[in-house]
């Protein structure tokens, strides 16, 4: 049988219709710009999904038994919301290589997140990021790190162990100072600092941009 995909973008849902949840058989869902305020916890019944887009809606929290979707491999887009944390259970989620929580209430990275060690690129701009925990050094397949728009005034020093990484994106955040652990990163193509007017660039640039390495400023 050709995978199942079922699409209610923007249909002004306001709820997602029970039926949905009976839906067993499903690959990708997507339930953007609904209006949604709740997802019912029988979500985590949709075992076979490995994209899931909530993006654009309203929820403030989700259920626990996200976390039982670990078939979720491709997407999961929750940006756009009013989130502020995330069920712990999400951390469950080892195979899943594209996250998006932009635009939302996070003051601190949700620990779930780096609990997801297959993810590729992780995108969390426009929150109120004032630090990256230590436990982001588990995501060590990390191509992509997002992060406009935060309250970011440095980096921690263990991003130099997230040696796949290829971009970061720091602009406009209050950076103050970046560790020099970032010279550790083999691969880094480029590191965004546009926007950010409270940080001078320290003498070891030279050395990240002389091997081929774009620093936006």
């Amino acid at each position: 049988m050709p995978p199942a995909h079922f699409s209610l973008w923007k249909q002004a849902l306001g709820v997602v219709p029970a039926a949905m949840w009976d839906r067993t058989d499903l690959e990708t869902l997507v339930l953007a710009d609904n209006g949604l305020t709740e997802i019912s916890d029988r979500i985590g019944d949709l075992r076979r999904l490995r994209m899931l887009d909530l993006g654009h809606n309203k929820l403030r929290d989700l259920p626990s038994s996200l976390g039982q979707l670990e078939q979720l491999t491709d997407f999961l887009y929750l940006h756009d919301n009013q989130l502020s944390a995330l069920p712990p259970s999400l951390g469950r989620l080892n195979r899943l290589r594209y996250l998006n929580i932009s635009e939302n209430a996070f003051e601190v990275l949700p620990e779930a997140v780096t609990g997801m060690s297959a993810l590729l690129e992780l995108r969390a701009s426009d929150n109120r990021l004032a630090e990256l925990p230590a436990s982001i050094s588990q995501l060590a397949r990390l191509r992509e790190l997002h992060l406009r728009n935060n309250r970011l005034t440095a980096l921690p020093d263990v991003i130099g162990s997230l040696i796949e990484l290829r971009q970061i994106d720091l602009r406009g955040n209050p950076i103050a100072a970046l560790p020099q652990s970032l010279l550790a990163l083999p691969r880094l193509e480029k590191l965004d600092l546009r926007w950010v007017t409270t940080f001078s660039p320290p003498p070891w640039f030279a050395e990240l941009e002389g091997r081929g390495c774009a620093v936006y400023r």
